[in-house]
């Protein structure tokens, strides 16, 4: 039983429904880890025992019933605290909204609950998700598992550090420019950016309204479907969600026979972090190894792409912000202060421009990604660095190979690709057409089947 909280949303689920573990004593567990290591780690700003604990009582008896919910029924899992929890502090990490309480929740809390899941608590992230590090939480930045004095990556830094130390069987993170992918890449887990729409942000505190995406962050390329399969679907409260059939995703085959596949070296691979590039080159050769057919791709005006994509950030989180900025100016930390700043600075004009100069982008991008079936480059241009090191500065950069994605609304995932000499995790990004989360999804798990990364844990 010592390694519980290293087994996947499958092998814990078995455990429950055998009766080999209750869902009281699987939770309890986990807490106790909670309480043994977050104190190193910082991966949550609150706690939720005692609803956990409750939620648990109530599966364990539905499971000895014989009521089963689906595979996650009775996994303790976490929430990136910008989600909005019923009765429960939804803190976006910041001063400003430290006292906020909603009255409901959030679409993904409430389709998670009605799963079976057990909330172990919110997570810790960027002030605002709005840095790339996650050091700007106005309660203390995550730590790494891997290495405690190195960054998590930003802006869902304590849901990957949660997931990563075993903390949490899953967590969810929002995704406005890299916040999912690129702190799954730096903790060694895997993170799911689903297409823009396919999941339900009513009820999430937005940096960007656009651009924002919420999903999974597990150990685990299935437990990533699995996540995946509650969380999709059509949600009338939120007017950008996709009324579109959801597919099975546990059920995509994984194999690359016959894969088109679309390397954007030009792009994405010259400016990256050469170890990070090398282990996307052997991952290419992988794919080929097992039928892929690879081409390589140039995607048009992309500098001018993510110029327009950050003008639209910053001027739709100081939309969110305005009123509490006006109200409690001192409660917001100088890094969310900027993007702010930075977006009253543009008039409507400017705003207006950059999503037409988006929208005539994409259509080019579209054109040029035609007929292939996914994208494979590496996550982040940057690795981890010591928190010491890190620098608001760097946001840009390291949101160089994931930006774009969320600008287009495509799905794009990062499994774990190796570690670099120091010793800390790289990540692959796959990139899928508009939708074909299953496409992606299988492409990933054929990698993940073929290497090794994925079952490596931090010594913590």
């Amino acid at each position: 039983m010592t390694d519980l909280h290293w087994l996947s949303i499958d092998e814990v689920g078995a455990r429950l429904r055998r009766g080999d573990i209750g869902a009281v004593e699987l939770t309890q567990a986990m807490l106790d880890r909670i309480g043994a290591l977050d104190g190193k780690l910082n991966a949550y700003i609150t706690v939720t025992a005692e609803l956990a604990l409750a939620q648990a009582d109530v599966a364990e008896k539905e499971l000895h019933a014989g009521e089963d919910r689906g595979p996650l029924h009775g996994i303790p899992i976490a929430l990136k605290d910008l989600l909005a929890t019923q009765g429960i502090p939804t803190t976006f990490a910041s001063r400003a909204y430290a006292d906020d309480i909603p009255d409901f929740d959030a679409t993904v809390a409430t389709r998670l609950a009605d799963a079976g899941a057990v909330l172990l608590g919110k997570t810790n992230l960027s002030e605002g998700a709005a840095n790339s590090s996650s050091q700007s939480s106005a309660f203390g930045g995550p730590c790494n598992p891997w290495n405690t004095d190195y960054i998590t990556g930003g802006s869902s830094g304590g849901s990957a550090a949660a997931v990563a130390a075993g903390l949490a069987y899953a967590a969810i993170g929002s995704d406005t420019a890299m916040s999912i992918r690129q702190p799954a890449a730096l903790c060694g887990i895997v993170g799911l950016k689903p297409t823009f729409g396919r999941v339900s942000k009513h009820g999430a505190m937005v940096l960007s309204n656009s651009l924002d995406h919420l999903g999974p962050m597990t150990r685990g390329v299935a437990d990533a479907a699995v996540i995946l399969q509650v969380l999709a679907g059509h949600d009338p409260a939120d007017p950008d969600s996709a009324d579109l059939p959801v597919p099975e995703y546990s059920a995509a085959r994984p194999s690359v026979l016959g894969t088109r596949l679309a390397i954007p070296r030009e792009d994405f691979f010259a400016n990256t972090d050469s170890e990070w590039a090398a282990a996307t080159e052997r991952a290419i050769e992988l794919f080929q190894y097992h039928g892929a057919s690879v081409e390589e791709i140039k995607l048009p005006d992309l500098e001018l792409f993510s110029h327009a994509a950050n003008l639209i950030i910053a001027v739709e989180a100081a939309a969110f912000h305005a009123q509490r900025f006006r109200d409690r100016p001192d409660d917001f930390g100088p890094t969310l202060r900027r993007v702010i700043e930075a977006g009253q600075s543009h008039d409507g004009v400017a705003y207006v421009k950059a999503q037409q100069i988006r929208q005539q982008v994409k259509a080019a991008i579209i054109a040029a990604f035609k007929g292939y079936d996914a994208m494979v480059l590496p996550t982040t241009a940057l690795p981890a660095c010591p928190i010491v090191e890190d620098d608001p500065a760097l946001l840009r950069t390291r949101a160089h190979n994931t930006l774009p994605f969320n600008a287009l609304g495509w799905p794009a995932i990062s499994v774990p690709s190796g570690f670099s000499e120091n010793g800390l995790p790289m990540g692959l990004q796959i990139v899928g057409q508009p939708f074909a989360e299953g496409k992606v999804l299988a492409l990933a798990k054929v990698y993940e089947q073929a290497t090794p990364w994925h079952k490596e844990r931090p010594n913590i």
